[in-house]
């Protein structure tokens, strides 16, 4: 078990600072009815190839049914809505009684608008981590072509211009 030091005086640290942050982040986002940045989880996105993509969200604590990803029009959402947990005996209610609670599951949204539709063809969630892996699907008329140039040898003399180096 480890123990953590308690001081009445403050010390200079990264947590001080973070929590400052939290502290701020929060006045703004109350002030202008946004979400906090801090609300919204973590996540990674990484490409493995041209077309196979993969998205890792941090969601600890919540399971399967208070996730619901949606895609609709161009329109990535995530949303994690936690149901309260009930506790089936009135009598451990009365006995249990938090010390500290550090992991708080908050309604979230993390939303993403594309450039083209996704399809998305797995997702798992496994120790507090969700995995979506999903593929870009661009339309025929969209992608890049290439665009081959010809040569035009109808030169009556077979002369090559080519560049003066002065």
């Amino acid at each position: 078990m480890a123990y953590r030091s308690f001081s009445l005086i403050p010390t200079w640290s990264n947590n001080l600072l973070s929590d400052r942050f939290t502290q701020i982040d929060n006045l703004f986002s109350r002030l202008t009815g946004e979400s906090p940045v801090g609300d919204v989880p973590a996540y990674n996105l990484l490409q493995k190839d041209k077309e196979h993509y993969e998205m890792t969200v941090s969601v600890p604590g919540y399971t399967q049914n208070e996730l619901d990803i949606s895609v609709l029009n161009n329109h990535f959402t995530l949303r994690g809505i936690p149901k309260s947990e009930e506790i089936t005996s009135t009598e451990e209610k009365d006995s249990m009684t938090y010390l500290h609670k550090g992991i708080q599951k908050k309604e979230f949204s993390l939303s993403f608008s594309l450039e083209h539709r996704i399809m998305i063809y797995q997702a798992k969630l496994d120790n507090g981590l969700l995995t979506l892996q999903f593929t870009y699907d661009i339309p025929e008329q969209e992608k890049p072509k290439k665009i081959s140039i010809g040569s035009n040898n109808n030169n009556k003399d077979g002369h090559t211009i080519e560049h003066n180096k002065t």
